[in-house]
C-alpha cells in the first residue's frame, strides 16, 4: 500500500499557518508529501524547506487572482496539489495548513487504510474533527462546527476537491461512499493572538469577497480580532499532538471566555443543541459524504 500526503500553502509566514505542524503530523503515515507552494508574499518555501524530509515533494503553483468568490481558488488549487502526487499511490491523504493529526491515530489510518484498500466501493476515509477556537483551551460544540469531513480519498483522477475545499465529490457533484478512519484532526484555523488573526481573516477575505476593495471587508476598521463570536465552546481536556507543544508553550495571549454562556440567535438551534448533548447524535445534520 502506498499513500501519498498532499497540501497546498500560500503565505504561510504572514499568516502564521502551523503548516509545519500539519505536514510532520502526517509524515509518519504516508510515503510522499507534495506540497504545493503558491506565488507569496514571504519565505513560504524556506519555511516547508526547513522541515527537511526526504519524503517531501515541493511544487510550485501561482495562484488565479480571478477566482476570488467563495474560496473557489482554493479547491482549484487542492485539485491541482492532487494531480501531483505519484501514479503508485492507493490513497492520497489531504491535510490543511491549519489541520492537524494527533500521534496517537497513525497506526488506526493505516490500519483503516489497509483494510479498505481492497474494496472499491470504499472511495475516501472520513475524518472526525476537533475545531480549536481563540486559544489552544476552547474546543467549538456546537453545530457551527462540522464534526466529520473526507481526507483520505482515492488516487482516482474523478474525484475533486468541493467548494472551498471543506471536502471532496465526484466530478459528476456525487457524494463519495467512505469508511470511518477512526482517526480525529485538530483543527486550529482560529487559534492566535488577536492582532495576527485579523490578518488573517483580512487577507483570506480576499478569496471570498469578490471584487470588493479592502475597504469593505467587514473587518476593515478593527485594531484587533473580537473572539466573542461564538454560540458555544467548552474546554479542551485532551492532549495536543506532540508536533504542536512547542506552539502551545509559546502562546503568549490570553482569551477569557466564560464557557457556561450559550449564544445561540434561534431557539432550534438551542434545542438541537442539547438533543445532541443528551443523544450523542447530530441529527439534520449536513454530510457532504455517503457513510457505507
Amino acid at each position: 500500500m502506498f499513500i501519498s500526503g498532499f497540501t497546498i500553502i500560500r503565505n504561510a509566514v504572514i499568516n502564521d499557518y502551523p503548516v509545519v505542524e500539519a505536514i510532520r503530523s502526517i509524515l509518519p503515515v504516508v510515503d510522499e508529501m507534495v506540497v504545493s507552494v503558491g506565488d507569496s508574499d514571504d519565505d513560504t518555501e524556506g519555511l516547508i524547506r526547513s522541515i527537511d524530509s526526504p519524503k517531501i515533494r515541493i511544487v510550485h503553483s501561482v495562484w488565479d487572482p480571478a477566482l476570488k468568490t467563495n474560496g473557489t481558488v482554493l479547491a482549484v488549487e487542492t485539485d491541482k496539489a492532487f494531480r501531483q502526487i505519484s501514479p503508485a499511490a492507493d490513497w492520497a491523504f489531504y491535510i490543511q495548513a491549519d489541520e492537524v493529526v494527533h500521534e496517537q491515530y497513525h497506526a488506526a489510518i493505516r490500519a483503516a487504510a489497509e483494510q479498505h484498500l481492497p474494496d472499491k466501493r470504499v472511495e475516501g476515509l472520513l475524518f472526525n474533527y476537533t475545531h480549536f477556537y481563540g486559544t489552544f483551551d476552547y474546543v467549538g460544540d456546537s453545530r457551527r462546527w462540522y464534526a466529520r469531513e473526507v481526507r483520505i480519498i482515492r488516487n482516482d483522477a474523478d474525484i475533486r476537491s468541493y467548494k472551498d475545499a471543506q471536502g471532496f465529490r465526484r466530478a459528476n457533484g456525487d457524494k463519495l461512499r467512505v469508511k470511518p478512519a477512526n482517526a480525529s484532526v485538530y483543527h486550529y484555523g482560529w487559534v492566535k493572538n488577536p492582532q495576527q488573526m485579523l490578518t488573517k481573516m483580512k487577507n483570506l477575505g480576499r478569496f471570498w469577497d469578490g471584487d470588493k476593495s479592502p475597504d469593505e471587508h467587514p473587518l476593515a476598521a478593527a485594531d484587533v480580532f473580537n473572539f466573542d463570536d461564538y454560540d458555544s465552546l467548552e474546554l479542551f481536556r485532551g492532549t495536543h499532538p506532540a508536533v504542536m507543544q512547542p506552539r502551545v508553550a509559546r502562546q503568549n495571549w490570553q482569551v477569557q471566555i466564560d464557557v457556561s454562556k450559550k449564544r445561540f440567535d434561534k431557539p432550534k438551534y438551542r434545542l438541537l443543541y442539547w438533543v445532541e448533548k443528551l443523544t450523542g447524535k447530530r441529527f439534520f445534520e449536513f454530510r457532504n459524504f455517503r457513510l457505507l
